[in-house]
């Protein structure tokens, strides 16, 4: 199965809370989708309601262990500081990720927290950048024309 493009159409067709910065997160292990997140911030009116956090919430309470070891993860754009943060402690192997973050993005285009740890984490951005930063593109384009 294709991740990446399984995100995008998830982005597309299950936009409930267009308040929210559209950002989709998949956790995958051994060829099955664990979880799948998007933005929840103004949802839940919770700061660490990312993606990314909120898949891992799911793939954890599924795996009944914090560690994630052997997980993959797909998520539309590049995780943010504390992002980043929560994915290497929770030990996923690897990230994929579509867009890249030049202002907060934290596995490699602003900074590499895989610097200040002892991680193994393997990192792959661009993947269907294109969709994925057009996607982001016409969300800000919606918010700016309001």
């Amino acid at each position: 199965m294709d991740y990446m493009h399984f995100a995008i159409e998830y982005l597309k067709s299950h936009n409930a809370n267009p308040a929210e910065i559209p950002v989709c997160a998949i956790i995958v292990k051994d060829g099955e989708i664990l979880a799948l997140a998007q933005n929840q911030k103004e949802e839940k009116n919770d700061v660490t309601s990312h993606a990314e956090i909120e898949a891992i919430k799911i793939a954890q309470q599924k795996l009944k262990s914090w560690r994630l070891d052997g997980c993959e993860m797909y998520v539309t754009l590049e995780p943010c500081p504390m992002c980043a943060w929560a994915v290497i402690q929770s030990r996923i192997k690897t990230v994929y990720f579509g867009s890249f973050d030049m202002n907060y993005g934290a596995l490699g285009s602003k900074l590499d927290l895989r610097q200040l740890s002892n991680s193994k984490l393997n990192v792959y951005g661009g993947i269907l950048q294109n969709e994925c930063d057009e996607i982001l593109k016409s969300y800000f384009s919606a918010i700016r024309l309001k």
